[in-house]
């Protein structure tokens, strides 16, 4: 454990924002899923899901919370699944 006031404040920033982007990767992982199965199932408003997770996904990218370039691909890999299957 850091004995520096600074580290100390470090510390419990970065706590609080692995509590938080956790929370926000779990919802990602759930609105891809359900979006994926969607489109599998041939669901009515699985355009509405897609496009759901294609903004969280562009989100989380935007605020860090996963890297840029992961997110394009997480949403090239969903719109590609989409389009193949209607």
């Amino acid at each position: 454990m850091a004995n520096i006031a600074s580290q100390k404040k470090r510390n419990r920033q970065n706590e609080k924002r692995r509590l938080r982007n956790k929370g926000v990767r779990s919802e990602l992982k759930t609105r891809v899923k359900s979006a994926r199965e969607a489109v599998v199932s041939g669901d009515e408003n699985a355009h509405e899901l897609v496009r759901g997770a294609q903004k969280r996904l562009n989100k989380a990218g935007a605020k860090g919370v996963i890297h840029k370039n992961a997110a394009a691909r997480r949403t090239s890999r969903l719109m590609k699944r989409a389009t193949k299957t209607t």
